[in-house]
């Protein structure tokens, strides 16, 4: 007697709406690229404390396996029904993703979202980040739109690469920062820390609020854009460091000058990759480049802890082409829109959308 096979096709993705922020991004987070495994339920949770809002989040499992998680809050009007991705700008806003996460995954993902949403806002985030990637093609073959707009070039230092045209950092380099640590000593007691993990507490997010409060960001600008003050973001990173894995990837090397913070570089390490987040120095050492001398002293640290690239974000003031940091991926904002009407609309304002872009 033969036994005939039937062939059972996959299950289709569980997809679900929920309501608040699902303790599943913390499952999809797990899964997600080493370098996208800060984008934790903490992560969202903080920017909800900083920024406001009332999220909603679509998730998308195989089988009991989250592969998904796209957190939204309303943007605009509520009579538009838009939603976006909360989160920081720092390193970039994106949604966690499993790794190996499926076209089909990504389409059940798009799909759900247009129940809750006609249109949503994803970014600032990279070109190749892959989550954009996948809900572009999902995107083309749903038929939403999807308009971008430039915010500005990435840059990147490949240690590996800059190691391998010769002992780095320079002799000369080592030799100059040598003279200028000479002359900040006769400022008072030069004291270089790092801090990390379980360090991170009320006094360590002051320090580096203290140095904002009298760098060049609160003498020339409003202040809403420092980091760590209460002015600024640091609601955000206070909040987001209560998640000890998200803690765990915080870093910051802090300097002190008899007993005072003077500098400070802030990053958030994700497997060999380091996101150089904000780096400040109190003015009335500039003479003496102390934030030089801490980022040179970050890097070496970061080397000898398996760091083998370094992503320093948008722009390029000088500093980071002269350290060796070349050109990377474009960060753009993306405005997704249903097929119909909004698609229609989004035609229309195209132009105007990517305009406003900085």
């Amino acid at each position: 007697m033969t036994r005939s096979t039937v062939s059972v096709p996959d299950a289709r993705p569980d997809a679900r709406i929920v309501d608040g922020l699902s303790p599943a991004i913390d499952l999809v987070a797990a899964a997600a690229p080493p370098s996208h495994r800060f984008l934790r339920r903490q992560w969202f949770a903080a920017a909800l404390t900083a920024y406001g809002g009332v999220a909603r989040t679509v998730t998308v499992a195989r089988g009991d396996a989250p592969v998904a998680a796209l957190p939204l809050v309303p943007l605009g009007p509520g009579i538009l029904r838009l939603g976006q991705v909360p989160g920081c700008y720092w390193p970039f806003r994106s949604l966690p993703v499993a790794a190996d996460a499926t076209p089909a995954e990504f389409d059940t993902l798009l799909a759900t979202t247009g129940r809750a949403v006609r249109g949503f806002r994803l970014g600032p985030i990279y070109d190749g980040d892959p989550a954009l990637t996948g809900l572009l093609a999902a995107a083309g073959r749903a038929g939403w739109r999807a308009m971008p707009r430039f915010v500005a070039d990435s840059f990147l230092l490949d240690i590996a690469a800059v190691q391998a045209e010769g002992a780095w950092p320079r002799g000369s380099t080592l030799k100059k920062n040598r003279f200028h640590e000479k002359h900040l000593a006769s400022h008072g007691a030069l004291d270089w820390s790092f801090v990390s993990g379980g360090d991170w507490n009320a006094a360590a997010f002051d320090a580096l609020a203290t140095v904002e409060e009298r760098s060049w960001i609160a003498e020339r600008t409003d202040g809403s854009d420092a980091k760590f003050t209460g002015e600024g973001h640091g609601a955000f990173w206070r909040t987001a460091a209560a998640d000890p894995v998200i803690a765990g990837m915080l870093w910051a090397a802090v300097l002190r000058i008899d007993g005072v913070p003077a500098a400070f570089s802030f990053d958030l390490n994700a497997g060999h990759l380091k996101y150089a987040i904000a780096n400040s120095y109190d003015p009335a050492f500039a003479k003496h480049s102390p934030g030089r001398l801490l980022y040179y002293r970050n890097l070496v640290q970061g080397m000898a802890d398996g760091i083998t690239l370094v992503d320093w974000g948008a722009g390029d003031s000088g500093y980071k082409r002269v350290i060796g940091a070349q050109q990377g991926p474009a960060i753009r904002d993306w405005l997704f829109l249903q097929p119909g009407l909004p698609a229609l609309i989004g035609r229309l304002l195209r132009r105007r959308w990517s305009a406003s872009g900085q």
